[in-house]
């Protein structure tokens, strides 16, 4: 008889994992035709003014949740549950590293300032305004047990745009400083949001002081310098094992493998020590680019190049094809809907305050920079400064990854003020995208149009910081061996930072570091290594 028993037990087990395993295997199938359908779309929408690749997944993402929503029967409307997990540790790397590896490192060095100055200080400026807003007007609506240090994250949360759309939405070629600028900032937006909400969570409201304060930013400096280090130090550490192994004379596979996976590897270190992935994996693929792409075989060149950015593109699709499907999650509506009025309301606040949030730190900032600025080439005009207020206001995936995060356990929740946090943030995030998205290109269109932007985005302009940030030419925008005056006094180095910078740190590079880690010219000849004709030939 025990035998038997066990005999059951292990029968109905069998049973329910064989049927969980199917029920994976129909979901991925699934996802995976969906994914393939958004490419397609995406292709046939490419020269649409309207639409692109995210707002089309995004919308297929809503289409199909509705149809399983009618299937179940109100049940279930995703395929996958979203988990802040699966986006920070698997989808987000991909395009981070892709964004930074590919970046166009000489121009955005060269905004550098402007880019850390909407990036860093802009998004503070906006922390501070959404969160002192949300305190004032939540505080007295009840919603639910959120208290002051919700309320911050909100800050945080609301503060971080979507770089992924804002991408897609502006053109390289028919606005270079704006897709330069806006790119950039959001790149070094999103790191910051994600910093300071790490930052919040051992951050104490109800004892605030100088101390606290002067602590709280202490360890927000910490975290963004550290995190950089970590990116730069994995970088230079995977150039010098390439460039002194010489592994792709034996083995173009295990080059590129060893590339991927240091890439990834210093994305899991940062999450290993509490720091900012998104940084540390943003200044590793610049890095990459500079040393490490140069020290392998032309043919692991060109396999990582396209590798990187076909993940890229993949992770993106994905992730607004999941935010679409899980936005109609009906465990979450449930709770929320028991004071829809409520909920409408502070999804329409919470838009509110990302306008005025944007608006807060875009307009102050750029006048500052113009400031700055000895021609009125080099400054930013009213009608761009609209521009990058609008085309940074879409919310995405960050932001509903530090919603779930904050207010949900395992992407779960049952108190009535969570549920209403999450379902306004899912709110928010989908009008954004979709009204913000769609309209960036027709008002791009109208106040900058292709007639009067021409001589202000002119690449080819030494004193013109309208220029793109990225290019097809791997690398090849700062190796180039361009003639570079050296600074002649002090007063150079104040008037002209950047130009003077950049001479100090090209002596710098060649003398020390591209010797020791490699890089275009200073890889020395060694049979089967990158510099081999032989090799090259083929």
């Amino acid at each position: 008889m025990g035998y038997q028993v066990v005999a059951a037990q292990l029968a109905r087990l069998s049973g329910a994992l064989g049927t969980s395993d199917h029920a994976s295997v129909v979901s991925i199938t699934l996802f995976v035709a969906l994914l393939c359908a958004c490419i397609v779309l995406g292709h046939l929408l490419e020269e649409n003014r309207w639409l692109n690749e995210s707002i089309t997944a995004l919308i297929i993402g809503l289409c199909t949740g509705v149809v399983i929503l009618m299937t179940t029967k109100g049940k279930s409307s995703h395929v996958l549950v979203f988990s802040e997990d699966l986006f920070f540790i698997y989808l987000l790397p991909p395009i981070i590293f892709n964004a930074g590896f590919q970046v166009k490192k000489k121009q955005f060095f060269r905004n550098f300032m402007a880019i850390t100055l909407f990036g860093a200080v802009g998004t503070m400026m906006s922390f501070f305004t959404i969160s002192l807003a949300a305190i004032a007007i939540f505080s007295r609506m009840n919603i639910g047990t959120l208290d002051v240090s919700d309320f911050l994250a909100i800050g945080a949360i609301f503060s971080a745009t979507d770089s992924v759309c804002t991408l897609q939405v502006l053109n390289q070629d028919e606005t270079p400083f704006l897709y330069s600028l806006v790119f950039g900032e959001g790149v070094v937006n999103d790191a910051t949001s994600v910093v300071l909400f790490n930052a919040l969570q051992n951050f104490d409201p109800n004892q605030i002081d100088a101390i606290v304060i002067l602590k709280f930013l202490g360890n927000f400096c910490y975290l963004f310098v550290s995190s950089t280090f970590l990116g730069v130090f994995t970088g230079l550490l995977s150039a010098y094992v390439i460039k002194k192994l010489y592994i792709g004379r034996h083995s173009t596979d295990r080059e590129v493998a060893l590339v991927m996976l240091m890439a990834y590897l210093s994305y899991m270190l940062a999450e290993l020590l509490d720091l900012s992935g998104i940084l540390t994996v943003f200044f590793c693929g610049i890095v990459m680019s500079h040393y490490t792409w140069h020290n392998v075989t032309e043919s692991s060149r060109v396999t990582t190049k396209h590798a990187f950015a076909t993940l890229s593109f993949i992770a993106e699709t994905f992730l607004f094809l999941y935010v679409g499907m899980d936005a109609l999650d009906i465990e979450k509506w449930k709770f929320a809907s028991d004071s829809p009025g409520k909920s409408i309301g502070i999804s329409s606040i919470l838009l509110g305050l990302v306008l005025v949030g944007r608006a807060a730190f875009v307009f102050p900032l750029s006048f500052l920079s113009n400031l700055t600025k000895k021609t009125e080439l080099e400054k930013i005009s009213w009608r761009q400064q609209i521009v990058i207020w609008w085309a940074g206001l879409m919310r995405g995936a960050v932001s509903i990854a530090l919603a779930y995060n904050k207010f949900t356990r395992s992407g779960h929740t049952q108190l009535h003020g969570n549920a209403i946090m999450i379902t306004s943030t899912i709110t928010v995030v989908l009008f954004s995208t979709m009204l913000f998205g769609i309209l960036t290109k027709p008002l791009i269109r109208f106040l900058l149009p292709a007639s009067s932007n021409g001589a202000a985005s002119d690449p080819a302009s030494p004193k013109s910081l309208h220029s793109p940030l990225l290019t097809s030419q791997l690398g090849s925008d700062l190796e180039a061996p361009l003639p570079i005056v050296r600074p002649s006094s002090l007063r150079m180095l104040i008037t002209k930072p950047t130009h003077t910078i950049h001479y100090y740190w090209r002596k710098f590079d060649d003398a020390l570091m591209r010797p020791m880690f490699g890089g275009r010219g200073f890889v020395p000849y060694s049979p089967g290594s990158p510099t081999d004709p032989n090799v090259l030939v083929e």
